[in-house]
C-alpha cells in the first residue's frame, strides 16, 4: 500500500531525484520551455503549478519558500513579477506538454513542457449597444469616405483621356481670309434677295384677280340661262 506517497522514483535516490527536478524547474521558468521524457514532464508540472501557486500568493514566507527550490534568485524574482499578470484568471493548468515523438538512440518518448503566457479564459469585454442613428452616421460617414477617392481616380482618368485624344487629333487646317474683292460679292448678293422679297407683293395681287375671275364665273352662266328663256317655243 502506497497511500499518501505521491511522485515517482525514476530508479533514482531521494536526493538525486530532488536535486533533478530542482535544476529542470528553474530551467522551465528561465526558458518558459524545455524538452524531456514523458515521464519526467509528467513529474515536472506538479512542481512547477506549487511554484506559482506560491508567487500568485506574493508574500514574504511564499518567496523564501520559492527560493528554497529554484537555484536562481533572478528566476524567483521574475516569477514573483509576473506571475500575478499572467495567472490571475486562472487556477490552475499553468503548464502545456506537446509530444514530440521518440528520441534517437533509446527510443524514449520525448515531450515538449512550456508555460502558457496567454491564458485561454480572459473576459470579454461588453460592447456599447450603438442605437440605430449612430449607425446611420458611422455608414453614411464611410460612404463619403469610399466615394471620395474614387472621384478623383475618374477625374484623373478622365483628365488622362482628354489628354490622348488631343494628342491624336490631327490639327485642322487654318482658313484662309476673305479678300477685300470677295466681301462687296456678298453684299450684292444681300440686295438681290431684298429684290426678291419686294417681288413677292406682286404675286399676291394675281392671286386677288383670279378670285374676282371665279366670282365672276356665275353671272355668264345666268345670262345663258336667260338666252334660253327668250328663245321662241315651238
Amino acid at each position: 500500500m502506497r497511500h499518501r506517497k505521491a511522485g515517482l522514483k525514476l530508479n533514482r535516490t531521494s536526493s538525486h531525484r530532488k536535486a533533478m527536478f530542482r535544476n529542470m524547474v528553474t530551467s522551465l521558468f528561465k526558458h518558459e520551455r524545455i524538452r524531456t521524457t514523458d515521464v519526467k514532464a509528467k513529474e515536472l508540472r506538479r512542481w512547477a503549478d506549487n511554484l506559482i501557486t506560491l508567487a500568485k500568493r506574493g508574500d514574504l514566507h511564499a518567496r523564501r519558500q520559492a527560493l528554497a527550490i529554484v537555484m536562481e534568485k533572478d528566476v524567483v524574482h521574475k516569477l514573483f513579477e509576473t506571475a500575478a499578470e499572467k495567472y490571475s484568471s486562472i487556477s490552475g493548468g499553468y503548464t502545456r506538454i506537446v509530444k514530440l515523438g521518440r528520441r534517437r538512440g533509446d527510443a524514449a518518448p520525448i515531450s515538449l513542457v512550456e508555460l502558457i503566457t496567454s491564458p485561454t479564459s480572459k473576459k470579454k469585454k461588453k460592447k456599447k449597444a450603438i442605437t440605430v442613428v449612430e449607425k446611420k452616421q458611422v455608414a453614411e460617414t464611410k460612404v463619403i469616405d469610399e466615394e471620395a477617392p474614387k472621384d478623383k481616380e475618374e477625374a484623373k482618368v478622365e483628365e488622362e483621356i482628354k489628354e490622348k485624344k488631343a494628342a491624336e487629333k490631327p490639327t485642322a487646317p487654318a482658313k484662309p481670309e476673305k479678300t477685300e474683292a470677295q466681301k462687296p460679292e456678298a453684299k450684292e448678293t444681300k440686295a438681290k434677295k431684298d429684290d426678291t422679297a419686294e417681288k413677292a407683293p406682286e404675286t399676291e395681287v394675281t392671286e386677288a384677280k383670279k378670285d374676282d375671275t371665279a366670282e365672276k364665273a356665275p353671272e355668264a352662266e345666268v345670262t345663258k340661262a336667260e338666252k334660253d328663256d327668250t328663245e321662241p317655243k315651238e
